[in-house]
């Protein structure tokens, strides 16, 4: 176990930092803004780039994978969205923010940063995998819910069509595509092209964690304790599950990925959830579920990583 925390509590004293630096006005917090938006649209998209352009693929594109981590995701989803609304009585888009939040990782800004601290490389390729299904799969299916519940006049294939358009010019996605192209042509970057990637791509994850911390400043936890529960327990617990038995089942695949999809799946909920939550009207829910789920998820990464390593279910962690 106290290698397990070697590994994870620098990720979230990185965390605490870019907290206290913003708590006390060292940073503010419009600044750290910046910073997620540069780690948003240039840091990510470089590190995906460099690692898919480096590898052939066959050794990116893993199924079984993606069946997994997908899958897992999809079943707590619809869990948290029908139980929200057939058993809490929540209207459509509070019970999709619910799903939102139990379902979809901050594979980014903590997965990644985590990951790349137990599997190096391997970690790239996992963000990358997980980068598919969350951009692919998780976040149409949320903006087609959400938003038909708005009922904006416009059709749900109407609602699709706009959200895969503007997954479009998403440079996470933009970065995938590039990496992909690279990958299936053979072409070999320029020495002073490569060395700018990687020097952004080096950059992810401890500005990520830095913007994390600085973001739950300010964050209220008050009211909606019932939801928040929910949402926080089903994010940290039940999503983790879900892709471990789906892992554990499906065979065939390499099993330091095998550890990897589980670890992602340990990730609270992506940073921009309380932008879901004003979208749709409840951003204090989801402002206070990210912010409980963040501080809780040292303690349940480092749980769970203690576990799959004494366990040996996948094999020990390298």
């Amino acid at each position: 176990m106290i290698d397990i925390l070697a590994i994870t509590s620098p990720i979230f004293m990185i965390i605490a930092i870019g907290y206290f630096a913003v708590y006390r006005n060292i940073v503010p917090q419009s600044i750290t803004r910046g910073m997620g938006a540069f780690v948003m649209n240039f840091a990510l998209p470089c590190l995906l780039i460099r690692a898919l352009a480096q590898r052939d693929l066959t050794e990116v594109i893993e199924p079984v994978y993606l069946l997994a981590y997908g899958g897992g995701s999809l079943l707590v989803f619809a869990f948290g969205y029908l139980y929200a609304l057939k058993v809490a009585g929540k209207g459509q888009a509070n019970a999709t923010l619910q799903g939102l939040g139990m379902s979809m990782c901050n594979s980014g800004f903590v997965g990644y940063p985590v990951a790349s601290q137990v599997f190096g490389p391997t970690a790239e390729i996992a963000l990358a995998l997980c980068v598919i299904i969350e951009n692919l799969v998780m976040m149409p299916l949320v903006l087609v819910l959400g938003d038909s519940s708005q009922n904006n006049g416009q059709t749900r294939m109407q609602v699709l069509g706009k959200a895969f358009l503007n997954l479009g010019r998403n440079p996470i996605i933009i970065g995938i595509m590039i990496g992909l192209v690279i990958s299936l042509s053979g072409i070999t970057l320029p020495t002073p092209v490569f060395k700018v990637v990687d020097m952004l791509a080096s950059a992810s994850g401890p500005v990520a964690l830095f913007v994390i911390g600085g973001g739950l400043v300010g964050l209220k936890l008050k009211g909606l304790r019932a939801d928040m529960a929910r949402i926080v327990s089903a994010k940290l617990v039940l999503h983790p599950i879900a892709v471990f038995v789906l892992v554990y089942l499906l065979p065939g695949f390499d099993p330091t990925l095998r550890i990897a999809c589980v670890a992602f799946a340990c990730s609270p909920m992506l940073s921009i959830y309380p932008i879901f939550g004003q979208r749709y009207g409840h951003e204090g829910l989801c402002a206070a579920s990210l912010m409980m789920a963040t501080s809780l998820s040292f303690i349940t990464i480092s749980t769970a990583l203690w576990l799959l390593d004494t366990t040996s279910v996948f094999g020990p962690l390298p």
